[in-house]
């Protein structure tokens, strides 16, 4: 007998595939791996060790898992992680894979979860920040298996969209054995959504705890003369720009100053490349030697190395805070002693940028950026204060492994 919300996405899915169809040619999203995506995961092998589930959809909750998923090894459990898209697939398989079965969450039709979890056998279940899908939240629970959403986060804009779906999705939210909540306005909203108070705690967020990589100055280095851009040049990186942001970025950045740009999505190198004459990280892959010294502006065109490029700026511009889609995370420039440019948009990290304080410049257009690259003494106070508020907000990781322990502790599968 067919469910009724297995009909309902069927039908939807069908309504929106001339919509969905296309941008998954355009964007080249089609080449996934729908196999996964439909609950064929490898069989895992029998093990004595408790198995805990972490389900990160992209790259940005990849990246904030890993201190998490080293905590719950130090604990003796086995952490499978699962994730959604490809770009955070390759990702999960870069910085865990070596050690951790990494596999395509299912889409959340009834059969496709239970084939799934047939094959996971999970024995608790962690979502980082959201995620809460209603047949995959009903599977666990006849299963007896808890599932608690960690490092949670829930947006204004994300809390309008689940309040307007309150009577499907309210069901999912009070499935939920706990919720780790990142900020007091989040667990407010989980609660609205349906999850009892009593399961609702304040953990902060796991991103103040991603720790950098040993090598990241030498690769730092490398990238530069990789690029060809000299040692005795100040650089601004772009980081995870969106839409309309580079345009704005060549046209403000003074003569003299190297401009290195990393779009936020890949399927989007190609359109930022048909903007100037760029020096593009796809032609000079690492390793490949210094080239001759060269005015740029630069184009990171490639995958994981955002952070390597934060690393040999002189200051960040945080993309998508330009152009409306709420901003990209800037903790890592933070730690690592940059000074941070931001526009008017960042509500997707609202929390975090207030925290940062001084270490902060927000301007309404990049205009400011040559002001603030003249203003030696601003750049080092800026500097000097990320490391330091970053260092003083670290510890979500810790109270988010207590979620997943006290799940394990109070919970045994059917």
């Amino acid at each position: 007998m067919i469910r009724p919300l297995d009909a309902a996405y069927a039908a939807l899915l069908g309504a929106t595939s001339p919509v969905w169809g296309l941008s998954l040619l355009r964007t080249g999203k089609w080449r996934t791996d729908w196999r996964g995506r439909r609950g064929f995961a490898s069989a895992l092998p029998s093990d004595d060790r408790p198995t805990v589930l972490l389900h990160a959809v992209s790259v940005g909750e990849v990246v904030a898992a890993e201190p998490l998923v080293r905590r719950l090894d130090a604990e003796g459990v086995r952490v499978v992680v699962s994730v959604t898209t490809n770009t955070g697939t390759e990702r999960a398989r870069a910085l865990l894979g070596g050690d951790h079965e990494v596999v395509r969450f299912p889409l959340d039709f009834s059969w496709m979860v239970a084939r799934f979890l047939d094959r996971i056998r999970p024995d608790a279940v962690g979502l980082l920040e959201l995620e809460v899908w209603p047949h995959f939240t009903r599977e666990c629970q006849r299963r007896g298996i808890p599932v608690s959403v960690v490092n949670g986060r829930l947006s204004e804009s994300s809390f309008r969209g689940y309040r307007r779906m309150k009577p499907l999705l309210s069901p999912a939210f009070r499935r939920l054995d706990r919720v780790g909540a990142q900020t007091e306005a989040y667990a407010d909203r989980f609660e609205a959504l349906g999850v009892g108070p009593e399961r609702i705690e304040v953990t902060g967020t796991m991103k103040w705890d991603v720790a950098l990589p040993a090598d990241l100055s030498a690769r730092a280095a490398a990238l530069r003369a990789d690029l060809g851009i000299p040692v005795d040049r100040p650089a601004v990186a772009a980081i995870s720009t969106g839409p309309g942001e580079e345009a704005a970025l060549l046209e403000a950045i003074p003569a003299g100053v190297a401009l290195v740009v990393v779009p936020r999505k890949p399927e989007r190198f190609q359109e930022v490349a048909r903007l100037t004459s760029w020096v593009r990280r796809s032609e000079h892959q690492a390793g490949s030697g210094p080239r001759p010294i060269t005015g740029g502006p630069f184009l990171i065109d490639t995958m994981g190395e955002a952070e390597v490029a934060t690393a040999l700026a002189d200051l960040v511009v945080m993309g998508r805070t330009f152009d409306g889609l709420g901003g990209s995370n800037p903790i890592p420039a933070a730690a690592l002693g940059k000074p941070i440019v931001s526009g008017p948009d960042h509500h997707n990290f609202a929390e975090v940028m207030e925290t940062l304080g001084d270490a902060i410049l927000q301007l309404d257009d990049l205009q400011g950026l040559a002001d603030l690259l003249d203003d030696d003494e601003a750049r080092t106070r800026m500097s000097d204060a990320g490391p330091r508020i970053v260092a003083g907000q670290r510890g979500a990781t810790e109270r988010n492994a207590e979620v997943v322990f006290r799940m394990l502790a109070a919970h045994t599968p059917l």
